[in-house]
């Protein structure tokens, strides 16, 4: 006799995902397993004396979202925090930052989030990072901090900057008349994030902000990028108390190397929810700061270097007019050689075509960079040659459609890049096409992947432009592949977790308003996680 299910899913439109992508009316799980696909009449036999069916009346049942690119700890700052990222300009900034001074007069340091000033719409001059004498407007005797979206620029007031002096390095300040203007980037900014850093404590409350924000918007895992913190303990700790909605896989920064390989943590160690995925590195910088390696000048080379965007950091005025290297050619190829021996995945931030073939050429040298499921994060300006080589390798392009955002008439990549590389930008098309296995993440930029697949599916050219089910397999298959985790996630398939997410509206009913379905259920070894429906 068949055991009954813990939880029946009737009066559904389930999509699979599979290839094809098969439509079913009912889904059953037990022991957080599906067990059973089917028509409501047919799966409702597994119905028990304590099983929970739930009626979806018409609702569309999905795989999970899975995030390939993350940064949860940023995410729960914006929220503990002043979140930044609805600002429309410096002054809304600034009062945003009053208020959270205003509502907690106790609080030390005076921390704000996301802000992207290429975004703003509220500012007659042309939009430049927050200065200290802008945050000097919120307090002249607390520090204040400001981070940018991309996490690559800090901006801090006068007492924030001398109370970290000694831990900034002079070549990463900004500087104007002589006098620092508040402007931290790269190295800089990273010795700002790391005096932030939360605590234990502290931490739990970030985390379990961002995690139930990503629930909310049908986040069933997270490959979450971690640099000198203590979130991956304190995951294992949510975890351990049943505390932790979804799956993270970590991906630890670089210079955690050395102490993973002596501890013998290595990829796919962990559990059901914790699991260690790759090590993380850079190659170059991203296209709004003029600092991702380009093999061609930027289109607007020698212009005003303020602006800036994703990922990256605001490049010097009189720097290279092709971007720079965040992290040397040779000393990448070093890093990729020592971290693949050891039997770790890779994954390397490289958005210009010059960063795109130096970190190619460093992961196409390994012994297997399919097999090891080696990744290149952003390649947002990949070559038709380079894409065929990554397919040739089986190397992943893990990429971002909400970046897309900046891809307009007009926006800030036209002004970067010029019309013609404009269009070259986020292949997701030409990806396929070219056989690149590909996975969808958000960079918290933000994390929404209904957004994202909203941009990927309405992107501007043929070769950027998906179809709504491949959008959604990237977010879902493609990301679950990039994580090792196919066999049990990213597809409704018996014997896979049962990672689901319920939306109220069809994203194929509505293809150009794909951003404001909602969700109304997530679940995660089918358990609700998230239930909006009677929000």
């Amino acid at each position: 006799m068949t055991a009954a299910a813990d939880l029946l899913l009737v009066n559904a439109e389930v999509h699979t995902l599979t290839e094809p992508d098969t439509v079913r009316e009912a889904v059953a799980i037990r022991d957080g397993e599906i067990v059973r696909l089917g028509d409501t009449f047919e799966v409702e036999f597994l119905a028990g004396v304590e099983t929970d069916v739930i009626d979806c009346e018409g609702r569309v049942v999905l795989p999970g979202f899975i995030d390939a690119h993350t940064h949860m700890e940023q995410l729960g700052q914006h929220l503990v925090h002043a979140d930044l990222s609805a600002a429309d300009s410096a002054t809304d900034c600034v009062e945003r930052l009053r208020e959270l001074a205003a509502d907690d007069p106790g609080r030390e340091w005076l921390l704000g989030f996301g802000y992207d000033e290429s975004e703003w719409t509220g500012t007659e001059t042309e939009p430049a990072p927050l200065t200290r004498a802008a945050l000097d407007r919120v307090s002249e005797d607390r520090p204040v901090v400001a981070m940018r979206i991309d996490l690559h620029t800090a901006s801090l007031n006068t007492v924030a900057l001398e109370r970290l002096a000694e831990a900034l390095p002079d070549s990463d300040l900004r500087y104007e008349d002589g006098e620092p203007t508040g402007v931290a980037v790269e190295d800089a900014a990273e010795a700002v994030r790391k005096r932030l850093a939360a605590d234990r404590e502290e931490m739990r409350e970030v985390l379990a902000a961002a995690t139930r924000d990503a629930v909310a918007r049908g986040v069933t895992g997270v490959h979450d990028k971690v640099r000198g913190s203590v979130a991956p303990r304190v995951y294992r700790d949510m975890a351990a108390d049943g505390d932790l909605p979804l799956r993270v896989r970590v991906d630890y920064w670089s210079d955690h190397l050395e102490a993973l390989a002596e501890v013998g943590l290595g990829t796919n160690d962990g559990t059901g929810r914790v699991r260690t995925g790759a090590i993380k590195s850079f190659s170059d910088g991203s296209f709004g700061s003029r600092t991702a390696k380009l093999r061609e000048p930027y289109a607007d080379a020698g212009g005003d270097t303020t602006d800036e965007r994703a990922d990256g950091d605001p490049d010097e005025s009189d720097g290279d007019e092709r971007g720079q290297w965040v992290v040397d050619p040779d000393d990448l190829a070093a890093l990729v050689e020592r971290a693949d021996a050891e039997g770790f995945q890779l994954c390397v931030h490289a958005i210009g075509d010059d960063a795109i073939e130096e970190t190619l050429s460093a992961l196409e040298a390994t012994a297997d960079p399919g097999g090891s499921r080696h990744r290149i994060e952003h390649a947002e300006l990949a070559t038709d040659d380079q894409l065929e080589r990554m397919a040739a390798a089986g190397i992943v392009a893990s990429m971002q459609p909400n970046f897309h955002r900046w891809a307009g008439d007009d926006g800030l990549y036209e002004r970067r890049l010029g019309e013609r590389r404009r269009d070259r930008t986020n292949r997701f098309r030409r990806v396929l096409e070219a056989g690149v296995p590909l996975a969808f993440g958000s960079d918290c930029m933000p994390l929404d992947p209904l957004l994202g697949v909203h941009h990927a599916v309405n992107a501007p050219t043929d070769a950027q432009r998906l179809s709504v089910t491949e959008a959604l397999r990237a977010y879902t298959a493609g990301a679950a592949y990039a994580g090792f985790d196919e066999d049990r996630l990213g597809t409704i398939e018996p014997g896979k977790r049962g990672d689901l997410v319920v939306l109220e509206e069809s994203p194929w009913d509505r293809p150009d308003r794909i951003d404001d379905i909602e969700v109304a259920m997530t679940l995660v070894d089918g358990e609700i996680v998230f239930d909006g429906r009677e929000e």
